[in-house]
Parts: structure tokens; C-alpha cells; sequence
């Protein structure tokens, strides 16, 4: 299960930003797209064993999926579609070019902040990148 792998490698960049910023993690939100590879269930097991010992010991993993997008290179067309449709419904074409559908991002994490005076119990939002 390379979900486990990929849970250990998330936790470890929360565990950067979370460090810096709070005590604990209460949830952690990521991204993925139906061809990233990563099945969404297996992905939230791994995370429930994965986070065990770190500060996001009792955090909550929230999924978002993301549609798979292309771009037919013919016609131009932009369109939704299922993962394994990957031609243009406008045009027939079959080159097209995939826009979303493969990411896995982190998009942020739920901090509880520690320390004196402190509300242990209300959440703030971090995205991952400040």
C-alpha cells in the first residue's frame, strides 16, 4: 500500500509547518484527483495509522476530490470529464491535453495553537505554504 508511504511523507510536512506555528493539528486537507494514482479510502487508513505519535495524532484527514479537466488540442474545447474519457465531446478529437485530475496537493492543515492564554479549542486554518 504506497499510501502508507505517502501519509508518512504529508505528516511530515505538517509536522514542519505545525511546529512552527501550534501545539497540535486537528484536521489536514488535501486534494486528489481520480488519476493521481491514490485511492481516497486506502489513503485515509494509512493517514489513521501514519499520524500516531505525531501532532496530528487525532487530526482528521478531509479529501477533496478534484475533477479530471482537459483541453482538446484541435478545437480548443475545455471541458469535465470521467477519468477514463479522455476525448474531446465536441470535436471527436483525440488529443487532448489533461488540465487537473492527476494532483495530490496539500491545500492546508487545522492548527490548535499551545501556550499560555491560548484557546486549545479553536481551530485556525494554515495553508500550507506560510
Amino acid at each position: 500500500m504506497h499510501e502508507l508511504s505517502i501519509c508518512a511523507a504529508l505528516l511530515r510536512r505538517v509536522e514542519a509547518l505545525a511546529a512552527s506555528k501550534a501545539g497540535r493539528v486537528s484536521a489536514v486537507r488535501v486534494t486528489a484527483g481520480p488519476l493521481s494514482g491514490v485511492e481516497p479510502d486506502l489513503l485515509a487508513q494509512a493517514f489513521r495509522v501514519a499520524r500516531t505519535g505525531t501532532r496530528a495524532s487525532t487530526a482528521e484527514l478531509i479529501i477533496e476530490r478534484a475533477p479530471v479537466r482537459i483541453r482538446c488540442l484541435r478545437c480548443r474545447h475545455e471541458t469535465e470529464t470521467a477519468a477514463n474519457a479522455l476525448t474531446c465531446p465536441a470535436c471527436g478529437g483525440e488529443r487532448t491535453q489533461l488540465l487537473s485530475g492527476d494532483e495530490l496537493l496539500l491545500t492546508g492543515i487545522d492548527l490548535l495553537e499551545a501556550g499560555p492564554g491560548a484557546d486549545a479549542s479553536a481551530p485556525r486554518s494554515c495553508p500550507p505554504g506560510s
